[in-house]
């Protein structure tokens, strides 16, 4: 069931914002100003029409240097013009939905009315940078999924999303750039699978393949999948199913609600379906240890220093496992489900391509001196950020597999090799939404008008 939107129109009086500047940034066509500047100056005869007269020419003046100026941008096929050429005054809004059983008031309260519109003010707030890291995701996946297609190479597609990505947003060293490395997990395998460089593998007919890629914005990550069949509609219930699970997690989380309430609520929505294919029913399971998170600057997982990030689970823990812990305002979550036909637990399987720094003060004991080098790249390009093979050879390392096993050997990098489900002939989905508890409402921001 796909969460409720806030009733806007009937809100924003009260928060002294129109839906227009609310809802659509300010992308005016310069030639409507020009009409306005022309009618200002159209009154003649009378007292003062020779200054009116005098106005007119000015005006005309002001409007002969606009057209110089050209029109705004607009979004090319490929993606490719960077939105801040896009959007002059602000980033699209997402999804604006109520808390659950408010019984505090948020939209009405003077305070949080305050606080949000003390947030939005600033054009370089949190706000902002997620709205645009959000609007790139949107543009950028809108493009994939009308062009991914059985034949085409999975480091192909991962291509074609990066190269989007980084043009959109504008990449610029830890200012904006890419969040981390673009998953392409196909069938059995649910997440951690991006194409080494020299990968051959193709998507074929058949395959269930889970695009997860991110973005950032001043290390503000907006973390958003979903999952593609190929010219196949076998195992649409378990699309369904994870969809209707992912949007129950939505729906359900919000500020001091406990997390172990949102994965009870997300396993129950997810185990209610059922896929036939070939005549044998397969239940859909929950992954038990696959988790959404919280989102921390420049933190994927939410970690900050010593202190973990918070994890959403999705599914019921008993007794001591309960995460009793609570949701709180400011938070920023990925809320992401997985579904599987098979055992429903993955483990670790398969060639490692996704890598992050262990701490940003990580040093090297080993005297190796190319991994001592590799080492000082990684905290030059990528800081905490998760980084891929493919994105060292971007930044122009070569022959640099011996030092990233020594920094993994030596535990100053860590290693996340593929998720999979082992049960043979298991299928896997995901879809995922980052998602911001504001002081008035939450806001989805990565949602769009596919999923």
């Amino acid at each position: 069931m796909a969460p409720v939107a806030v009733p806007i129109e009937q809100q924003l009086d009260e928060l002294n914002l129109s839906k227009e500047e609310e809802k659509k940034p300010d992308t005016a066509d310069p030639e409507d100003e020009d009409n306005d500047d022309d009618d200002d100056g159209d009154v003649e005869g009378g007292e003062g029409g020779a200054a009116n007269g005098d106005a007119k020419k000015k005006k005309k003046k002001k409007k002969s240097k606009k057209k110089k100026g050209g029109a705004a941008a607009v979004q090319t096929d490929p993606p490719r013009v960077g939105l801040s050429k896009i959007f002059k005054n602000g980033y699209p809004v997402g999804e604006e939905v109520e808390y659950k059983n408010d019984t505090t008031s948020r939209l009405s309260s003077a305070e949080m009315r305050e606080k949000e519109r003390l947030a939005q003010e600033d054009p370089s707030t949190t706000y902002q940078n997620i709205r645009r890291a959000g609007e790139v995701h949107r543009q950028v996946r809108a493009y994939a999924q009308k062009n991914m297609k059985p034949g085409m190479k999975l480091i192909d597609i991962a291509d074609m999303i990066e190269s989007g990505t980084r043009a959109l947003v504008e990449e610029s060293g830890f200012d904006s750039g890419i969040g981390f490395p673009t998953g392409l997990n196909l069938n059995e395998i649910a997440a951690h699978y991006s194409p080494n460089p020299g990968d051959k593998t193709v998507l074929s007919k058949g395959d269930v393949m889970k695009v997860d890629f991110g973005v950032h914005v001043q290390g503000r990550i907006v973390d958003s999948a979903f999952t593609i069949e190929c010219e196949d509609n076998k195992w649409s219930k378990l699309l369904e199913a994870v969809k209707d699970a992912t949007n129950t997690g939505v729906r359900e989380v919000g500020i001091d609600v406990r997390l172990c309430d949102v994965g009870e609520a997300i396993q129950e929505v997810m185990e209610s379906y059922e896929v036939e294919v070939d005549g044998k029913v397969y239940p859909v399971k929950s992954i038990s240890n696959l988790n959404g998170h919280s989102i921390a600057p420049y933190s994927i997982h939410g970690g900050v220093g010593d202190k973990p990030g918070k994890s959403v689970p999705i599914v019921k823990h008993h007794g001591a496992d309960q995460d009793t812990t609570r949701m709180e305002e400011g938070e920023y979550f990925a809320i992401e489900t997985f579904g599987s036909t098979g055992r429903g637990r993955v483990i670790e399987e398969g060639a490692c391509s996704h890598y992050a720094l262990n701490g940003a003060d990580s040093i090297i004991s080993s005297s190796h001196q190319s991994a001592k080098s590799l080492l000082a790249s990684i905290k030059r390009n990528f800081g905490t950020l998760p980084f891929c093979r493919r994105y060292l050879e971007h930044v122009g390392e070569k022959n640099y597999l011996l030092a990233l096993n020594t920094l993994v050997k030596e535990r100053v990098v860590m290693d996340y090799p593929p998720l999979v489900d082992p049960q043979p002939g298991a299928m896997t989905a995901q879809f995922e939404h980052t998602i911001l508890l504001r002081p008035t409402c939450k806001e989805v921001v990565s949602r769009g008008d596919d999923y």
